[in-house]
C-alpha cells in the first residue's frame, strides 16, 4: 500500500474521532497527517521528512489556533441555558403535590413534573428550588392565584 494512503487513512480516523471529542487537537493532528501524505506523495523515500512535516504542521496549528479553540470550547459568557434559569422562578401548582408523590407545576407556558417536601394543593404559588433532568423541586411561596 502506498505511504500516502496510510497517511490519509490516519487523517480520516483522526477526523472521525475529533467529531466525537470536539477538542480540536485531533483535527490539527489530522491536518498534519494530510501534510505528511502530500509530502509522501512528493518524496516517498524520505520517511523522516514525512514525519517532520506532519509533526511541525500539527504543532504550529496547535500553537497559533489556541486562542480560537479556547473561545469555542468555553462557549462564551453570552450563552445562557433557559432551562437553568427556571431556578428561582415562580410557578402555579396544576396537580396537587404530596411528599414523595410528584404533581404538575406550570412555569410560564410550560408544565413540569414537580416534587415538594410539603403537601401542595392546586392553585398554590410555588418557587423553584432545583431542576433535575425532568423534575423540579418546589417550595410554597404563599398566596393563591
Amino acid at each position: 500500500m502506498a505511504g500516502w494512503v496510510v497517511w490519509l487513512t490516519i487523517a480520516a480516523v483522526l477526523v472521525v474521532v475529533e467529531m466525537l471529542t470536539l477538542t480540536f487537537y485531533l483535527l490539527w493532528l489530522a491536518l498534519g497527517a494530510v501534510v505528511a501524505a502530500l509530502t509522501t506523495f512528493l518524496f516517498p523515500e524520505l520517511v523522516l521528512v514525512q514525519l517532520a512535516s506532519g509533526a511541525i504542521t500539527a504543532l504550529l496549528l496547535t500553537i497559533f489556533t489556541k486562542p480560537l479553540t479556547r473561545r469555542f470550547r468555553s462557549g462564551g459568557a453570552e450563552f445562557r441555558d433557559a432551562i437553568e434559569e427556571l431556578v428561582g422562578k415562580e410557578g402555579i401548582v396544576i396537580e396537587a403535590i404530596a411528599p414523595g408523590k410528584p404533581g404538575i407545576v406550570r412555569v410560564g407556558s410550560e408544565t413540569w413534573s414537580a416534587l415538594a417536601e410539603e403537601p401542595l394543593e392546586a392553585g398554590q404559588t410555588v418557587i423553584i428550588l432545583h431542576r433535575g433532568t425532568t423534575m423540579l423541586e418546589v417550595q410554597l411561596t404563599g398566596g393563591q392565584t
